[in-house]
Order: structure tokens, then sequence, then C-alpha cells
């Protein structure tokens, strides 16, 4: 049976947003971020990415960040989390997005 299911993500660079360098190892930030999912109960999965933008000055960078996945968690919890990640990670701003994908549980039962 397809349910509707409203996922969250949450994508954060890594890089400090003053000195444009990834201060830690990249499993420092995903411990901060499973500790941030777990002291609001939220379940959760991720992915380390690799991507570039440009910043508004026209500046291009690439840089390595953590794509943060929510399900069905009320969107003032998602933008709380964005704002710790945000803030813990020191980034200007982090990327929150929300999709509705249908979704359907599979057993080898059915």
């Amino acid at each position: 049976m397809k349910q509707k299911i409203r996922q969250a993500e949450i994508y954060v660079g890594l890089k400090d947003s003053e000195s444009h360098k990834q201060i830690y190892e990249k499993e420092r930030y995903i411990s901060v971020l499973k500790n941030v999912c777990h002291s609001y109960r939220t379940a959760f999965s991720y992915d380390v990415i690799e991507g570039g933008y440009f910043h508004e000055d026209g500046t291009y960078v690439e840089e390595t960040s953590l794509k943060l996945t929510i399900l069905n968690t009320p969107e003032e919890i998602v933008k709380e989390i964005a704002k710790d990640l945000c803030a813990f990670f020191h980034q200007e701003s982090v990327m929150v997005t929300y999709l509705e994908p249908d979704v359907e549980f599979i057993s080898e039962n059915i």
C-alpha cells in the first residue's frame, strides 16, 4: 500500500563561512549531525556529497557537504535542526528542500 510521506532534506556545507576552509575531518561533522538528530528524537539518514556553487559575488567554490534526510518531521522542527546545523557548522546559511514522494513498503510476505 502506498503512503504519502513528507520528506525534508537539509544541505549543509563543511567549509567555514569566514575562513572558507573545512576546519575538521568530515567524521566530526557527521558526529555533530547525528547528535543533533538524536537530541530532536528524529529518524534520519545522511549522504556525504561533493559539489560546487557560486557565491553572490561570482566566486566559484567546490566543497564537501552533508545532505540530511528527515521523514515526517514537523516543519518547525526541521527548521530548528537546520538552524542548529548552520550554527554548529559555522555556515552563512543551509538549504532545506521539501518533497512529498509516494512511498511503498515492501516485505517478503506481500
